[in-house]
């Protein structure tokens, strides 16, 4: 019987693979790509990425080869913490916070000039969230 887990998996080829280091090449469609009026719309994206994967747990692959990439759901969903919905929450309550005090243009400024730090510590936090948001080879 097979172990079922919840994951976000996505199917991938291999690109390239370093001493410790396998780059996975994945296709990232957007919803509305497989729409029927995708031909009329401006808003079909389709954006190739390359996935890291660590060499030491994985199988061996070879170059072309397709491969399963999978992340564990639940850091699937952090990571929309740490990119979308955290910033959100701190840009609407520094803008609440400061349109009481100041001009709503300036308001505005502050807001978005406060996400700087944020992000930054999330640039300089850049090899601890690897080392949790890791992506396997299924």
């Amino acid at each position: 019987m097979s172990e079922t887990v919840d994951c976000i998996a996505k199917s991938g080829v291999v690109d390239h693979l370093d001493d410790r280091n396998i780059y996975i090449r994945i296709l990232s469609v957007s919803a509305c790509s497989a729409c029927h009026a995708k031909g009329a719309c401006t808003s079909v994206e389709s954006t190739e990425k390359l996935i890291t994967v660590d060499r030491e747990h994985a199988p061996e692959v070879s170059p072309g080869q397709t491969v399963n990439v999978r992340m564990d759901a639940g850091n699937g969903n952090l990571a929309v913490v740490f990119g979308y919905l955290l910033p959100f929450l701190i840009l609407i309550v520094t803008l609440v916070i400061l349109s009481v005090f100041l001009p709503e243009g300036w308001a505005g400024l502050f807001a978005i000039i406060i996400l700087i730090p944020y992000y930054s510590g999330l640039y300089l936090f850049r090899d601890s969230l690897k080392k949790r948001f890791r992506f396997t080879i299924e």
